[in-house]
Formats: structure tokens, sequence, C-alpha cells
């Protein structure tokens, strides 16, 4: 009886201990949960984009503010600066003719009729002679028209001979226009004046329009051809910009319109124009229309024969909208996105919705608000960048 009621306690006191060495086990599962949340914060977000700082710095990013502004729509147009027409000749000698003197230089300023250079042509003198000719031959009927006159009042020549002395200095008159019209394209109406001093071949080679001599090809003892001008003279103050639209644009383009021009030679100087002058047929190869554009030059910076781009008005809406640089919008995943910078290499991936292209910019439909910064530079290897993280979490 004593060994039994012994042998029940110490089975007693045995269990009592085992349970006491279960209890740690059941205070840790509490941590449990803990454990698992901060595994999950190391998980990526479906949403964001996340770069070592070594690979940000090789981005090379840049980024700009969503602009809003009225919806006011511009074209991109392509062109070359070219001479005022209005204001522009090209001088050249009217018949081969060769060089005695050269009166301008390239550069310099001269006014309409100033003398550019001296030339030598035997047309000029046979011109000049045939002239004389006839001037006297035109004298000569005019004497003996008078004096048939006289004779037929007296009745000593008959009418008949009067009406031969008419018809003759007729014909002389006629021949003596002609002789004039042949010295015309010479700058020279008749052999007197400052002409009359000078050799009977040579002639002076005027300017017709005031300005700046562009360019001269002539040089002493060359003979010319007429068919290639000898000095280009033009008012450079005004120059034409024509560039080419494409008929959907070129169509909304008005005379008068405001363009905003750049010139590749003269990238940090921004230069104003004006629509002068809308084309009014379509060139059939590249379906465009020529628009020409007014360029005040008043610094003298501009030359004819630059390129330039133009961004010309073609809509003039009153409503607001947000625009964000081309370069900014992504097509991830078949959705048009943007990255906004959210911190030390992470990136939010924004869904917008697309609207009309304005040029080097896009309308922003959704998605943005005036004032939140996007990526620019480096946008498009932040989508490859996302592109690679999403398809890491699909395969597992």
């Amino acid at each position: 009886m004593k060994y039994s009621t012994l042998f029940m306690l110490m089975a007693a006191l045995r269990l009592g201990g085992c349970n006491r060495k279960a209890e740690p086990p059941a205070e840790s599962k509490p941590h449990a949960p803990e454990a698992a949340g901060a595994a999950d914060d190391h998980k990526d977000e479906p949403n964001v984009v996340k770069v070592d700082p070594g690979m940000q710095r090789d981005l090379r990013i840049t980024t700009a503010r969503v602009e809003s502004r009225t919806g006011a729509e511009e074209a991109m147009l392509l062109g070359q600066l070219a001479v005022d027409q209005r204001t522009y000749a090209e001088v050249g000698a009217p018949v081969p003719a060769r060089v005695l003197r050269l009166l301008a230089a390239e550069g310099d300023r001269v006014r309409a009729g100033q003398p550019l250079a001296e030339l030598f042509s035997p047309e000029l003198g046979r011109a000049r002679a045939d002239f004389l000719t006839a001037e006297a031959r035109l004298k000569l009927a005019e004497s003996a028209l008078q004096r048939k006159r006289d004779l037929a009042a007296e009745r000593i020549a008959p009418q008949r001979e009067v009406q031969e002395a008419e018809a003759a200095f007729t014909e002389a008159q006629a021949a003596v226009r002609s002789a004039r019209a042949a010295m015309a394209p010479f700058g020279v109406t008749a052999p007197t004046g400052e002409l009359e001093t000078q050799a009977g071949s040579s002639f002076v080679l005027r300017s017709p329009v005031p300005g700046g001599v562009i360019e001269r090809t002539a040089v002493i003892g060359q003979m010319l051809d007429p068919a290639t001008p000898a000095f280009k003279v033009g008012d450079l103050a005004r120059l034409w910009l024509t560039v080419h639209a494409f008929e959907r644009d070129a169509v909304r383009i008005s005379r008068g319109s405001a363009a905003r021009l750049s010139f590749a030679a003269l990238p940090r100087r921004p230069f104003n124009g004006v629509v002068a002058l809308v084309g009014r047929q379509v060139e059939t190869e590249s379906r465009t229309i020529p628009v020409r554009i007014d360029v005040r030059n008043e610094s003298g910076l501009l030359r004819p024969g630059m390129s330039a781009s133009a961004a010309v008005l073609v809509s003039t809406s009153g409503a607001q909208l947000l625009a964000v640089p081309v370069a900014a919008l992504q097509r991830v995943k078949n959705e048009w996105c943007v990255f906004l910078p959210k911190g030390e290499g992470t990136f939010e991936i924004r869904t917008v919705g697309r609207g009309r292209d304005l040029g080097a910019e896009v309308e922003i439909l959704s998605g943005l608000i005036a004032g939140e910064t996007v990526v620019v530079d480096g946008a498009f290897l932040l989508k490859a960048q996302a592109e690679k993280g999403q398809g890491g979490h699909d395969d597992h």
C-alpha cells in the first residue's frame, strides 16, 4: 500500500513536468505572422520599378513637369532659308561680254542703279553704230519731207512725192526705235552722257535693287555667259523660310499664324516668324504643300541656305490640356505609361491616356495632374527594366 501511493505521486510529477516543457513552443506562435509580413515587404510592387544607384547614374535620367496650357496644336515642319525674292536680283551680262573693271565686292552695300562692273561687248559697238546710222537717216528723211511739203504748197511738187517722203520718214522713225531697243539690254538708251566718254563697245552693269552683294563670281578678264549671274544682290534684313507641310496640316495653317523657329547652326537662339503664304498646289511626290514664313534677320546672324525647323500653329482651341514630352511616354504591356520618381532608385509606373500629338509633346487625357514630375531621358530604359522584372515574376 505504501509503495503503491509513492508510485502514483512520482507519475503525477513526471506528467506535470512534461506539460511545462510543451509551453514554450506555444508562446512562439504569435511571432509567425510578423515574420511573414516582413517577407512580404521585400516583394516587388507591380507598379514600381527599382534600379540600383550605379545603374541610375548610367541612365542619365532627366525629368520634366506635366504642363497645363491651352489646346493650341502645332506642327513641326522642316525647311530651308532663302532670300526675300521681292528684294533680290541676279545680275549678269545680257550678251557674252568681257569684264574690264569690278566696281563692287562681295559684302558691299549698293543702291539701286549703282555700277557693279564695266564690261566690253562687240555687240554693243554694232548696236551703237546701228543707232547712229538710223538717227542720221531719220534726220535726212525729216528734212526731205519738209522740203516736199513746201514744194507741194507752192504747187511745184506733186502730192505723190509728199506721200513718198512721209512713208520714208515713218520708216526712218521705226529704224531708230529698233536701234534704241537693241541697246536697252546694255542699260543704254542713247550714246550720250557718261557712256559717250567710254569706248564704243563698253558698258556698265548696274544693280537693279538696293541691298548687299551676296555673291560675286565675276573676275577681271573673264568672259561672262548670259546664263550665269555675275552678281547676286539682295536685302538680308528679311528672309523667307520655306517649309513643307503634309496635306492634313497645311489645310489648317492660316496666313498670319505665328511660328517658332530653331536653327541647327544656332541651337540656343530662338527666332519667330509669321506665315506669309500657304501653297495652292500639292507636290505629288512628297504629298506636301510648301508654306512660306517671313523671318526678320535684325541680328544679321541668319544666312540663306540655313536649315531650320518651325513649330507652326495649326489650331487655336481654347480648352486647357495636359502635355508631356514625347520621350516621356512609353508602351508597357500594351498600355501607355510614364515613370514618376518616388525616391532614390524608385520610380512609379503610371498608366495614362494618350491624346493628340503636339509636335515635340503629347496630350495626356488621364492619369496625371499638372505639376507632377515625369522621367524624359531614360524612360525607355526604365521601361525595359520594368518589363524584365515583370517577366521574371511570370516565370514563378
